[in-house]
């Protein structure tokens, strides 16, 4: 895992050193273990270096073939490399490095543009091809790796954070009124390629993207979550034993391909504990887990404690409890805000930021359960959803939207008044799939679509802030692909998450399995008063936010005289989107070269 960036001239200037520099700079907390630069007219890469595969200076970047003329900058674990380093072995290619960087670059010098259908792994990755005299940049199917671009008639840039972005200067930081829209109306979640704002945009999963000095570009996709694929007739056992042996693969699989040693982030739910269970069942010996927790609020304990405490009893793993007190929380979300590629309203950023920081005092690499309850419809919301009628998108927009079009229209000024701009981007992601059934539209629109800017994008952004490599097996492409044409029936069944509660049976306490789902507890951010409403007031109410007039000051006026009232459908804080969204402007755009 890495932080990379560069330039593109369209208008026949050599890049700026000093561009490359600064941008390279602010992704260093990505990759503390090194840098490198490339400059060669038209073009420029940077990279920062976490060592994770192949430890010596064999592997830094940017790497060069120099036969093929290639150049690679490159973020991600490619988990099939040995496969494909001996395949790419019998095709005539040798190799210098025992990683998986080079094992890409072979991969572009025998399939061309088709290389990332090859790989299996999470990756954004860019190579100059000089013989083609053209820019390759491609992003992994699920999008768990960022790639931003910016644009313009004289060049193009790229990075993995939008911080990078903006240190480089030229970004048009303006509004962007449909990326807006889906920002109050999907819960801070604007899909790809468009951002908050007008001039920022990223790689769609499963995309690539090549451009030439010319200004030619296109733009390809090279992966669907496509139902025409899908087994038929298996009976409800079958279908859970083909999970279990898909999932023990994508578990073990993340555990062997690093030269480092491996932690888990053990929340005391069931998915994590899962994978802790897999791995012992696997025979690993010593595994290391990591927990945290908070202070309590009368409503809420501030931790789970009890049950990742019994999972790491169970299974000898050497366990770190990390406990933060309340002060921190908010004390150190600036930081956290800092770090955010873009706006995230999940109380629990925070909760990573903090984790992140102390896991990396003792791992480079941790696997986590993010992704299991948008596979497997372990959210509530997902069950609701299936016992409506109607349309498509009406069964899914009342009960997921935080807003409905015409709130959203007394929420903003009348600057970002407009159509519906989600509503009919909806329609068309939940119809793309083409699977049968409506729950499976659903669940596949989500994994590649909604997740991939959250949680995926917090705990990319909020794990690598501190040189942490976060490993998600529930989003392993097989396993994906193997579970989005399951039945929904089977899924749901058992409150949800039924086909992992039925593996997890003979691996687990009762206990942890048959919990009621939980949610990172972060609950001096959840409920807000005392000190977290000053905040979110401070900020409503500062100049910057006046001045941009973003908000309808008779909409925050009335959240911040009900402030623990306005929720979303998914028991979101309306007041807590609104002021995240103003401080993430203030922290990242106003402080901007062109803010």
């Amino acid at each position: 895992m890495c932080g990379i960036c560069g330039e593109l001239r369209f208008d026949g200037q050599a890049p700026d050193p000093a561009v490359i520099q600064v941008m390279t700079e602010r992704l260093a907390r990505r990759g503390p273990d090194g840098s490198g630069r490339y400059l060669s007219d038209p073009v420029a890469l940077g990279h920062r270096r976490l060592a994770v595969i192949d430890l010596s200076a064999r592997a830094a970047q940017p790497m060069h073939d120099d036969a093929a003329g290639l150049v690679l900058v490159f973020n991600g674990t490619i988990y099939n490399y040995p496969e494909l380093r001996e395949e790419l072995r019998a095709r005539g290619h040798t190799f210098t490095s025992s990683g998986d960087s080079e094992v890409i670059l072979k991969a572009y010098a025998e399939w061309g543009e088709d290389c990332p259908t090859r790989l299996q792994g999470v990756f954004a990755f860019a190579i100059w091809d000089s013989a083609r005299r053209q820019l390759f940049l491609a992003r992994d199917r699920f999008g768990i790796k960022p790639l931003y671009y910016s644009i313009t008639p004289d060049r193009f840039r790229f990075a993995s954070t939008s911080q990078a972005l903006l240190a480089g200067g030229g970004v048009d930081t303006a509004i962007d009124p449909v990326g807006l829209h889906r920002h109050l109306t999907l819960h801070a979640v604007v899909p790809a390629p468009r951002t908050l704002l007008r001039g920022l945009r990223k790689l769609a999963p499963g995309h690539s993207l090549t451009l030439h000095p010319d200004r030619r570009k296109t733009l390809r996709r090279y992966w669907q979550l496509d139902a025409l694929a899908c087994r038929n007739g298996l009976s409800e056992w079958e279908w859970i034993e083909a999970t279990h042996e898909v999932l023990k693969r994508a578990v073990e699989r993340r555990r062997v391909i690093a030269d480092v040693p491996v932690g888990i982030l053990l929340s005391g739910g069931l998915d994590s504990s899962l994978l802790v269970a897999l791995l012992a069942e696997a025979g690993c010996s010593e595994l290391v887990t990591f927990s945290v927790g908070f202070e309590d609020e009368p409503e809420e304990k501030g931790n789970e404690f009890e049950y990742s405490d019994m999972v790491a009893e169970l299974y000898d793993t050497r366990h770190h409890r990390i406990h933060i007190p309340n002060a921190e929380v908010l004390s150190r979300l600036p930081e956290a805000v800092d770090h955010m590629s873009e706006p995230m309203v999940g109380q629990d950023s925070v909760a990573f930021y903090l984790l992140g920081e102390r896991v990396s005092q003792e791992v480079k690499v941790v696997q986590s359960g993010q992704g299991a309850d948008e596979v497997f419809a372990g959210y509530f919301w997902y069950r609701q959803m299936q016992a409506e009628h109607g349309a498509d998108v009406e069964r899914f927009r009342h009960l997921y939207f935080d807003r409905s079009h015409d709130e959203l229209q007394m929420t903003v000024t009348n600057r970002y008044h407009g159509p519906d701009y989600t509503t009919p981007m909806l329609a068309h992601g939940l119809a793309a799939s083409h699977h049968r059934r409506f729950l499976n539209r659903v669940l596949a629109f989500d994994v590649t679509t909604l997740i991939v800017d959250d949680p995926v994008k917090r705990v990319d952004n909020m794990t690598m802030a501190w040189g942490l490599e976060a490993r998600v097996p529930f989003l392993d492409q097989e396993l994906v692909e193997l579970v989005s044409c399951m039945p929904p029936e089977i899924k749901l069944k058992s409150g949800g998450k039924h086909p992992l509660k039925v593996i997890a049976r003979d691996l687990l306490p009762d206990m942890v399995i048959d919990r009621p789902k939980g949610y990172f507890p972060v609950p001096s951010l959840k409920y807000v008063r005392g000190s977290t409403l000053a905040f979110m007031r401070d900020v409503l109410d500062s100049r910057a936010c006046r001045e941009r007039g973003l908000f309808q000051r008779s909409y925050v006026e009335a959240l911040l005289n009900s402030p623990e009232q306005a929720h979303t459908p998914l028991l979101g804080s309306k007041l807590w989107h609104l002021a995240l969204l103003e401080f993430w402007l203030q922290r990242n755009v106003d402080i901007s070269p062109d803010g």
